[in-house]
């Protein structure tokens, strides 16, 4: 049975660097590719970023049934298709699912052994300063990115990992730590010494644990955390 684990964060919290240096430190890992009805934007190419549909696409695809889980967000459509959890259990593959604060809702509900990791700023200043820096987003965009993570940020006790994103290096050692601890568990055998190393690094960054580093976090917000 393969290992489902749900990826969230507020935009510019550097999820995205720290997936991509996932991948290149675990195996047997794949990525689901949401669906989309946005625009693409710079770079970015069909089936690599994101699968580029139309909102009458993607609401066929709602009606068959296609979707593990599906938003909208900022006016526009984002979903996880269930052929990629199909397709990595066929392989013997896990799957990593990068998703929103909704999305991950809607997959513990279906899936409730999926692991949940939620990667927070150091602060909102800092993430602020990530925003500004990428020079993607108009000044409209970046103040409602920023007020949109801090209503996300609100639901981080709902995750089973939280990671602060301060140094890269340190954050995507947690990030496997997280992912290869949770094989180590379900494994049912007895850790290695270097195994057990891995199983301390990712009770650190369990929900319980962070508790005392998330709050000056949402302080810096002015959020409110959500009760379980």
């Amino acid at each position: 049975m393969s290992i489902v684990y749900i990826v969230s964060a507020p935009s510019g919290s550097g999820k995205s660097t720290l997936v991509n240096e996932l991948f290149k430190m675990v195996h047997n890992l794949d990525f689901s590719i949401s669906y989309t009805t946005r625009h693409p934007r710079g770079s970015e190419t069909n089936g690599k970023e994101y699968f580029f549909v139309t909102k009458g696409e993607f609401e066929s695809m709602i009606a068959a049934g296609e979707f593990l889980e599906h938003a909208c967000v900022f006016g526009n459509y984002y979903g996880t298709a269930r052929r990629f959890l199909r397709e990595s259990e066929q392989r013997n593959h896990d799957l990593l699912l990068d998703i929103d604060v909704q999305g991950a809702a809607q997959v513990k509900e279906k899936l409730s052994d999926a692991v949940s990791i939620f990667i927070l700023p150091p602060d909102r200043d800092k993430l602020e300063w990530r925003l500004r820096n990428r020079g993607l987003d108009p000044e409209e965009v970046i103040r409602r990115r920023l007020d949109t993570a801090r209503r996300e940020i609100e639901n981080y006790s709902k995750y089973d990992y939280i990671l602060v994103n301060n140094l890269l290096e340190q954050s995507a050692d947690e990030l496997k730590a997280i992912v290869l601890a949770e094989r180590i568990k379900r494994s049912g055998k007895e850790p290695r010494m270097d195994e057990k190393r891995l199983l301390a690094t990712a009770e650190a960054c369990q929900l319980e644990q962070a508790r005392d580093r998330v709050q000056p976090i949402l302080a810096s917000f002015g959020a409110v955390p959500s009760r379980n």
